[in-house]
C-alpha cells in the first residue's frame, strides 16, 4: 500500500505547482482509460506503455472476468437469467490469477481501478436498486477474487480494503446510463462517473460530490466528421466494424492525427482535460493501441502535460474552479 500512496503523492506534486501565477496555464491534463480490462496480454501492454512513459490510467473492469465456473453460475445480472453476460466470463482460474496480478501490479503503480460493472448490459431502464445490486457484485467478485481461484495465502496485504474502498469511478457498458445511476453511485462511495459524451472536451459536470465525464467528440479522419474519443467509435467510422487487417496502417496513422490534433487544441488553448478511451480488444490489428502508443510517447513527457488516472485528475480539475454545467452533456 506504501508503494501506491507514494506513486499517488508523487502524481499530484508534478500536477499540483507551489505557485501558480495569474497569466500561467494549467497543466494539460490527459486521461486514458480502458473498458473491460480483461485480456492479459494487453494488461502487459498498457502498463508497460503507462511505465515507459511516466503515465498512469484508469481501468474500467468488468468483473465477470473475475469469476471462476461456479461464480459464473451464479451471477445474475437485474433482469437477467442467472449465469448471463455480455462479454463472458474467465476463461479459466489461471486466467483469473493472471488478470488479479495485472489489476494489483497496476494499482500499486498508481492507476485506477475502477467498475465497468459485470456482464456489460445496457442500464438504460436500471433503477438505482438494480444499479446497486450490479455495483455490488462487481464489489465482492473484486474482494473474493484470490479466495476463489485458491489463492487465499498469496491474496496481497491490503486487497480487501483496497477492492472494498478504491474503486472509486464507473463507466457504463454502451455508455448507457438511467435516471438511477447517479444515486447508486453516490450510495456505493464512487467520486467520478465517465459514462457520459460531450460535444466536444469540456469540464467535468458536478452533482453533489459526484463528478461527471464525458467523452468528447473529436473531428476523425479525411472528413473531419466528429466521432467518440473511443477506439470502438473510430473502428466503427473506418471499417464498420468490421476487421479490415490490410488497411491497418492508414487507421493508425488517422487515429494518431485525431489524438495530436485533439490534444494539440487543448494544449494551445484553454487547457480543458482530454479524455480517449479503449477497450482490451485490438481492431483493425492493433490500428488504434498502436496510435495510442505513439501519442503517449508524444506528449506525456512534456513538462506541462500530466497523463494521470481520474481519481488523481480530480483534486486539480477542483481546484481550477466552476465545473462544467449540464449544457453539452450527452447521455
Amino acid at each position: 500500500m506504501f508503494r501506491f500512496i507514494s506513486a499517488v503523492s508523487v502524481a499530484l506534486s508534478v500536477l499540483l505547482p507551489v505557485a501558480v501565477h495569474a497569466d500561467e496555464k494549467p497543466k494539460q491534463i490527459v486521461l486514458i482509460s480502458f473498458d473491460g480490462a480483461h485480456d492479459v496480454k494487453l494488461w502487459t501492454r498498457s502498463r508497460e506503455i503507462a511505465t515507459r512513459n511516466g503515465a498512469h490510467f484508469t481501468y474500467f473492469l468488468s468483473c465477470t472476468f473475475l469469476m471462476n465456473h461456479d461464480q459464473a453460475k451464479a451471477y445474475q445480472a437485474p433482469g437477467q437469467k442467472p449465469g448471463k453476460s455480455n462479454v463472458g466470463f474467465a476463461k479459466s482460474e489461471d486466467d483469473v490469477r493472471e488478470r488479479i496480478a495485472n489489476i494489483w501490479a497496476a494499482h500499486l503503480e498508481g492507476s485506477d481501478i475502477s467498475s465497468h460493472a459485470c456482464g456489460h448490459f445496457d442500464g438504460k431502464k436500471w433503477t438505482e436498486a438494480d444499479w446497486e445490486h450490479e455495483f455490488m457484485s462487481a464489489r465482492v467478485a473484486l474482494r473474493d477474487a484470490w479466495k476463489k481461484v485458491g489463492e487465499a495465502d498469496k491474496e496481497p496485504q491490503g486487497w480487501e480494503d483496497f477492492a472494498t474502498h478504491d474503486v472509486k469511478g464507473f463507466r457504463a457498458p454502451y455508455l448507457s446510463t438511467s435516471d438511477g445511476l447517479v444515486p447508486a453511485e453516490k450510495a456505493m462511495g464512487f467520486q467520478y462517473d465517465a459514462s457520459l459524451v460531450t460535444k466536444g472536451p469540456l469540464m467535468p459536470q458536478k452533482v453533489g460530490d459526484l463528478y461527471r465525464f464525458g467523452l468528447p467528440l473529436i473531428p476523425y479522419g479525411p472528413d473531419h466528421h466528429p466521432v467518440i474519443g473511443m477506439d470502438y467509435n473510430f473502428y466503427v467510422h473506418d471499417s464498420k466494424g468490421v476487421e479490415d487487417k490490410a488497411q491497418s496502417k492508414t487507421y493508425e496513422d488517422r487515429a494518431f492525427t485525431a489524438y495530436e490534433d485533439a490534444f494539440r487544441q487543448q494544449y494551445e488553448g484553454e487547457r480543458i482535460p482530454l479524455q480517449f478511451g479503449f477497450h482490451f480488444v485490438e481492431m483493425n490489428a492493433g490500428a488504434y493501441w498502436n496510435a495510442l502508443d505513439r501519442f503517449v510517447s508524444d506528449v506525456c513527457h512534456k513538462p506541462d502535460v500530466a497523463c494521470v488516472s481520474y481519481s488523481e485528475a480530480l483534486p486539480v480539475i477542483a481546484a481550477r474552479g466552476k465545473p462544467q454545467q449540464a449544457a453539452g452533456l450527452q447521455n
